[in-house]
């Protein structure tokens, strides 16, 4: 039977290919870089030095190509204005999600806020949105929870000074609980086992999406025997991050936990029903709710700590400038909080510097066209998929200068030596589909990373001969892991 379903869906892939190989493009798609090979199309291109890719192309093709991706169309979008004008100014025509994989094995297509569309997305970003700023999201009192959460990680760096430390799991493990606090009302011992286990399944599934995401593109492939896209790990990880988050979430329906969004959200979905308003918001939609949390909000934020710290390992007079101002304006004796923010200038450029020249989701998420859309004297096909490259606005050298790859925190500080953020500055994207906790991540950024350095000195293990800034790019551009040594300041 399995040679049969092999050959049978070998025999359809072979007659889709030559269907695409013989299409001719009509002139009015973007322009290919390269010719489509057969089957795969431009998949064979993307194994390697994507990155180095796309911007070549860009020169060769200019601000907008596309790429045959087995079946799909993929039109990449690159430079400033054009990705305002596609996700701004055409933001009805950007904003769909594509159904992938990760909807097929979370089994909840179509819910939370990552890859719904329509009154779905809207609903659930617009009640996401209202339960945090009650909670203070963007105020003091969610820094105050980030702040304890910061005082706890501290502690932990402690008890590894001095000796060889890969600091990644620990600051995973930290920023998972920041998000256990916000969506359950309480926060974790580093070794519970719910805890630890929550942030491998989230590590996994980020590395994993990688691997079968050739699946989004030629959907026949996961009917193949066998596990070859790892799509079996890929279903048993995402089902058992849902289990767990369903037991935390039932563990919130006595409203006993304080705070949390959980409750809010249970409770604003009761009083829709009361009222028998026509709403998307159901039990279903609130597990998909926490699992988007958990998984755009816990990695991205550690993996930009991440790379700080090892362009601090290149950078030691970076790393003093930090350390100098922190001590100039806060001094050792006291945490800095949120209030220090607005003085310790050279910092938040140093943060912003890591953010442009990490630019750790490059190409942002994919999205899909509803209609057909004309943008720049091209017409993007219905149901294609779209990616804005963040690369092509964080890495343009007309917008940041001929040291575009160098890390120099100066270029985010104007003449009076005051904080400077260009509009081009958009390591969160944006648009209607900018990140949503854009606010929460930049308070625990400055949390995190002002309390490390200001109790921390961060040292290559073998001195003078820092770890090589080198990455694995999947969902995001994360750091090849590394040691680093922990110096106390206060000795």
């Amino acid at each position: 039977m399995d040679i049969l379903l092999t050959w049978a869906i070998i025999s359809a892939i072979i007659a889709l290919s030559v269907y695409f190989w013989f299409s001719k493009n009509t002139g009015r798609l973007p322009p290919y870089p390269v010719r489509p090979l057969p089957i795969v199309g431009h998949l064979f291109a993307l194994v390697s030095e994507q990155r180095s890719k796309f911007k070549r192309w860009r020169v060769e093709c200019g601000d907008i190509f596309c790429l045959q991706l087995g079946s799909k169309v993929l039109v990449v979008l690159n430079g400033y204005d054009l990705i305002k004008e596609a996700l701004v100014h055409k933001a009805e025509d950007f904003t769909d999600r594509p159904y992938t994989v990760l909807d097929k094995m979370t089994r909840l297509p179509q819910a939370g806020v990552i890859t719904s569309t329509g009154k779905t997305w809207k609903e659930h970003r617009s009640v996401s949105l209202q339960i945090l700023r009650n909670f203070g999201f963007g105020k003091n009192i969610l820094a105050e929870r980030i702040q304890e959460e910061v005082s706890f990680y501290i502690s932990s760096l402690s008890e590894c000074l001095g000796r060889p430390t890969d600091i990644k799991l620990m600051t995973t493990i930290s920023t998972s609980n920041i998000i256990c606090s916000i969506m359950f009302g309480q926060r974790f011992d580093y070794t519970d086992p719910s805890l630890i286990k929550l942030t491998f399944l989230v590590d996994s599934i980020f590395r994993t999406f990688q691997l079968n995401g050739v699946v989004n593109f030629i959907p026949v492939l996961q009917y193949l025997p066998g596990d070859l896209f790892h799509l079996k790990k890929f279903e048993a990880d995402v089902q058992e991050m849902l289990r767990l988050l369903s037991v935390f979430i039932e563990e919130c329906r006595d409203g006993n936990k304080g705070d949390n969004l959980v409750t809010e959200y249970l409770q604003e979905l009761s009083r829709r029903k009361e009222n028998g308003a026509d709403t998307t918001m159901c039990e279903n939609g609130l597990k998909r709710l926490v699992f988007d949390f958990f998984n755009a909000g816990t990695e991205t934020t550690s993996t930009t700590i991440d790379w700080f710290v090892l362009y601090m390992l290149h950078h030691p007079d970076v790393q003093k400038k930090v350390f100098d101002e922190i001590n100039e304006h806060v001094g050792t004796e006291r945490e800095p909080n949120i209030r220090d923010k607005q003085n310790l200038t050279y910092l938040n450029a140093a943060i912003m510097e890591t953010q442009r020249l990490a630019s750790i989701a490059p190409y942002s998420l994919v999205r899909t066209c509803p209609r057909d859309v004309n943008i720049r004297g091209y017409t993007i096909p219905k149901g294609a998929y779209i990616t804005p490259s963040l690369d092509s606005v964080l890495h343009d050298a007309k917008i940041w200068g001929n040291d575009v790859m160098s890390f120099r925190p100066e270029r985010f500080i104007d003449q009076e030596g005051k904080l400077l953020t260009p509009e081009q500055f958009v390591p969160f994207a944006l648009g209607k589909r900018d990140c949503l906790g854009e606010s929460m991540a930049k308070t625990e950024l400055f949390l995190y990373l002002s309390n490390m350095f200001q109790k921390f000195e961060f040292r290559p293990t073998e001195q003078g001969n820092p770890p090589p800034l080198r990455y694995h790019l999947g969902v995001t551009a994360v750091p090849l892991p590394y040691d680093v040594t922990i110096v106390s300041r206060l000795d």
